[in-house]
Formats: C-alpha cells, sequence, structure tokens
C-alpha cells in the first residue's frame, strides 16, 4: 500500500492509486469507527455527484468549517474530484470573522458543522457568495437529520465525471493565522501538498505500517500536510477525534496505537500534564514532530524524561505547505550555548533555505537575518492578492518573517518573528530569547514575552506566564530568575502570572493578544 513515485503526482492521484491496490486498507479512524479506503472513494464520489447537480465545477470553492471529523476529508477529496478548491474555515471563527474569508474566496457550497451553523452565521450567509450550505453532524456514520449523510445516501453509486487537477492548479486557500495581521488566503496547489506529504513521509520513515495520529486540525495547514496528505502518501490510516482533548487523545493513542503525529507543543505540554498519561502509553507513537510554534530545549527534555521520545523540531509556515525545516528521525537538535535556542532542523529534502539581510544579500553562518524560502512546496501567493503577494516574494524567494541564522554545521535556528522585536534603550530583545530561560525554570507551563511602551527606555519587557499545575512561583522569583541568565537590557522588568494565554486553534502564542495594559486570567 506504499506509494513511491518517481515522478510526483497529486495527492488525489496517490489516493486513487492506494485505493485500487488495497481498497479494504483502513483510511480514516474516527473513535470506534473505521472506514477503508472503498468506503472513502464511494462516499467522496457521492457527494462530487451531488456537488455538481447543484452546478459546482472546475475552480469552484468548497468552504470546510468543521473540526477534525470524517466529513472534512470527505468534502476535501469530493471538491478534488471536480477539479474544485477547497476553502478551511477555523472552526473556532465567529460568524462576523467568517464573513470576511467567504467573502474574499466566495465558495460556492459552505460544509458546515450543524452545531456552527447558528442563527447568526445563517443571518451572515444571506449576503455572502454562498449558494448552497450542506450541513452535518459531529456522528459518523451519519445519524437522524444529516443533509451530507442524506446527499451521499442519495447519490451512493454516483461516480462524477473524471477529473485530473493538474499540479499547478490551486487545490486548497489556507487563510494565515493574522497573528501580525488580517489573515490572507495562501493559495496552496497540489504540487505543494504532494510535496509537503512526501517531506513528512520520507523524512520520518513513514509507511503503510504506520498510524498517523491527527492532532493538529485538518484546517491548518499543518493538519492539511502533516496528517492528510502524509497518511495518503504513505498509504497509513489517519486517526481523528473531532478537536483535541488531551484526555480524548489519551484514549485514541491507547486504543489504536499510532506511530507518528505532528503538532503544536503545547499539545504535547498537555499530553505531559496529564497525570493519567504513562511512558507505556507512548510505546508505538515514537515519530514525534512539532511546529507552528517556538519549541524550548526544557520543554522537550522534560517530555523525553517522562515519556522517553523525543519531539523533532520542524519549521513551515502556511505559505510553505508545511516543513521546510526538520530535526532528522532519531537525531536530537543542538542546543546554541549562548541563548539555549533549540535548533528547528536543516533542510528537508527538496526546501531551499537562506538566512538574508534587509536589502537580500546571502548572510553567513551565525549572521542574524530573515529567513528566506524556495522550492516545490512554495506557494505561489496570495488568493486575489498581488500586492500582498509582492510584498511577500524577493528574486523568487518567500520572506518568511522569521529571524535567525544557520551555524556552521547547516543547523538553523529561529530567533523570533521579525515584527515581535523589542527595543529598550536602544537594545534589540527578541522576545523568544527570555521565553526560552522562563522555560528553564520548573515551574514554567509556558511563557510568552512582549514590548510595552516605556517613556524612559522606549519599550520595557513584560513577560506573561502560565504555572505548571501543584507548582507555584512569585513573579519577582521569575524577575531574579532571568536577571541572573540574561544581559540587563534583555531580563524583563515585569512579570504577570495568568491561568492560560491567549492561542490560535493551532497553538500558536498569540502575542499581540498580550499587548494592552494587562491579561486577564482564565
Amino acid at each position: 500500500m506504499s506509494s513511491q513515485h518517481t515522478q510526483p503526482i497529486t495527492v488525489l492521484d496517490t489516493f486513487r492509486n492506494i485505493v485500487a491496490a488495497g481498497p479494504d486498507h483502513p483510511s480514516l479512524i474516527y473513535f470506534d469507527t473505521v472506514l477503508t479506503l472503498a468506503d472513502i472513494d464511494r462516499m467522496t464520489s457521492a457527494l462530487a455527484a451531488a456537488l455538481a447537480d447543484k452546478g459546482f465545477s472546475v475552480g469552484d470553492r468548497l468552504g470546510l468549517y468543521m473540526q477534525n471529523v470524517p466529513q472534512y476529508v470527505i468534502g476535501l477529496i469530493a471538491a478534488w474530484k471536480l477539479g474544485g478548491i477547497a476553502v478551511p474555515v477555523n472552526p473556532m471563527l465567529k460568524p462576523a470573522e467568517v464573513s470576511g474569508l467567504l467573502a474574499d474566496s466566495a465558495p460556492a457550497v459552505l460544509l458546515a458543522l450543524s452545531e456552527l451553523h447558528s442563527p447568526e452565521l445563517v443571518e451572515m450567509l444571506v449576503n455572502s457568495p454562498v449558494r448552497h450550505v450542506i450541513t452535518t453532524g459531529i456522528q459518523w456514520p451519519a445519524a437522524g437529520d444529516d443533509e451530507l449523510g442524506a446527499l451521499i445516501a442519495q447519490y451512493d453509486g454516483r461516480v462524477p465525471p473524471m477529473m485530473t487537477p493538474a499540479l499547478d492548479d490551486a487545490a486548497v486557500i489556507s487563510y494565515t493565522s493574522g497573528t501580525t495581521g488580517k489573515p490572507k488566503g495562501a493559495v496552496n496547489t497540489h504540487r505543494n501538498i504532494a510535496t509537503g506529504g512526501h517531506a513528512y513521509r520520507k523524512w520520518f520513515e513513514l509507511d503503510e505500517k504506520d498510524v498517523v495520529l491527527g492532532v493538529a486540525p485538518l484546517f491548518h495547514v499543518t493538519g492539511l500536510t502533516g496528517h492528510l496528505a502524509c497518511a495518503v502518501v504513505a498509504g497509513a490510516p489517519l486517526v481523528l477525534c473531532y478537536r483535541f482533548s488531551p484526555d480524548v487523545v489519551l484514549a485514541m493513542i491507547r486504543r489504536h496505537k499510532p506511530t507518528f503525529t505532528v503538532g503544536a507543543i503545547t499539545a504535547f505540554n498537555a499530553l505531559a500534564e496529564t497525570p493519567a498519561a504513562t511512558k507505556d502509553d507512548f510505546a508505538t507513537l515514537t515519530k514525534i514532530a512539532s511546529g507552528g510554534a517556538p519549541v524550548a530545549a526544557a520543554t522537550v527534555d522534560r517530555f523525553y524524561q517522562r515519556f522517553g521520545v523525543y519531539i523533532h523540531n520542524v519549521y513551515g509556515m502556511t505559505e510553505t505547505t508545511s516543513p521546510v525545516l526538520g530535526v532528522p528521525l532519531n537525531v536530537k537538535a543542538p542546543v546554541e550555548t549562548r541563548t539555549a535556542a533549540l535548533s528547528v532542523g536543516v533542510p528537508m529534502l527538496s526546501a531551499q533555505v537562506s538566512v538574508v539581510d534587509d536589502s537580500g544579500g546571502r548572510l553567513g553562518p551565525g549572521e542574524v537575518g530573515e529567513f528566506a524560502v524556495a522550492g516545490p512546496q512554495v506557494t505561489p501567493g496570495y488568493w486575489r492578492n498581488p500586492k500582498a503577494t509582492l510584498g511577500a516574494f524577493r528574486d523568487g524567494w518567500l520572506l518568511t518573517g522569521d529571524v535567525g541564522y544557520v551555524d556552521d554545521d547547516g543547523w538553523y535556528y529561529v530567533v523570533d518573528r521579525k515584527k515581535d522585536m523589542i527595543v529598550a534603550s536602544g537594545f534589540k530583545v527578541w522576545p523568544r530569547e527570555v521565553e526560552d530561560v522562563l522555560y528553564g525554570h520548573e515551574a514554567v507551563l509556558e511563557a510568552a514575552v512582549v514590548g510595552l511602551p516605556d517613556p524612559y527606555r522606549g519599550e520595557t519587557v513584560k513577560a506573561y506566564v502560565s504555572l505548571r499545575e501543584g507548582l507555584s512561583v512569585q513573579p519577582n522569583e521569575l524577575i531574579e530568575y532571568c536577571r541572573a541568565r540574561m544581559a540587563a537590557y534583555k531580563y524583563p522588568r515585569e512579570i504577570e502570572i495568568v491561568d492560560s494565554i491567549p492561542k490560535t486553534a493551532t497553538g500558536k502564542i498569540l502575542r499581540r493578544g498580550l499587548r494592552g495594559p494587562t491579561a486577564t486570567g482564565g
């Protein structure tokens, strides 16, 4: 069932090949439900036929407003079978936020969970480009009043006209998290997605004997490539469990024995803080990657000490269709001795990564600059936004906005986001460096550092910290802890202990949500 190709092909064509090779092989596992490749093929063809009858055709967009449920995968593949483009919509967004994404992407059809199809959403959709809304429940196979289930039953056995999207056709419009401004729709082509899926497969040596655990949301590029595309190109089943909950994920690990997953470090922090979790639970889950948010060396060490499993850093972004740098399997990332920063890895397969200065000149080892990326996984641009596309590229290289450096051995280190730099008394302070020091304290679970206006210093460094369960520390103790380990201009002058730190749905800390006068716990 493993898919090996000398020439790249789309994930859809790979899916067709593995269906033909082993239709009874498990494809999706959702709690206790197991769907075979033949089941998914039949359901996606039925939905595609139904969509075609509603006028959906090549180039049309299908909105997917759902959690990690089988219907998400069914909708995505059905859209591809018609030459359409999927538009994942973060299920945490409110109707007013959804409105902006739908106005930008103009999907013809919206496939939504019934629980998200609120009166406010219905009212908003009246003036939206959406022509049809299809709702579905959390349970699958469908039960009760489920529009999607009814459509698939009605069209069961129907096969839509065969479509074969080209590698450079748009496959998905992935909206950026908006951590630094208004979300933009990055176009991920079929080539981009296939490249990302194969990067994970090859890097972590995955095949049909593996089982992929869906920790990351499918609406995010990590879930798209690190779960869905990766599972298809490896010929491996994908385990889904609605949305991330440590206890539920732990139950899925025990029941289905997954071997590989990738997710934000906050998810693995949550698993490590789950009292019931044991080293035996991770006996099979030995291939773990973390991306989407910075990872501190101390956090990786704690997870390894508890479960005996090493978390491999990976680095990518929505515009690179996930991975471009990664720590190789069975290798531990080096730690920068001066700042204690953990390397994000080396270039993965076809990815090209450079460190450049403000004028685009390439920098040498140890010199700090902006990461620039090129390769077959990089988006061709933003959906109907030529200005943003033009601003994101220089001479064919994508400017990531991430600042870092490469060492003499070719290992890359992220210093921070370019826009998050703090200037205190004329000195540059990178929040990530302060956060990594804080993570070294045994009581710290999560940390976020921001610059706040200061009449004397210009900006001053403030840290927000949440604590590990059962441990306590006073803000002044943490300030002294940092002061003893950092230059005088870097250490935080103020630390606020909060119940939790605001994050995106993918676990990325929202620093801009902390730049007000105060942060509230809860």
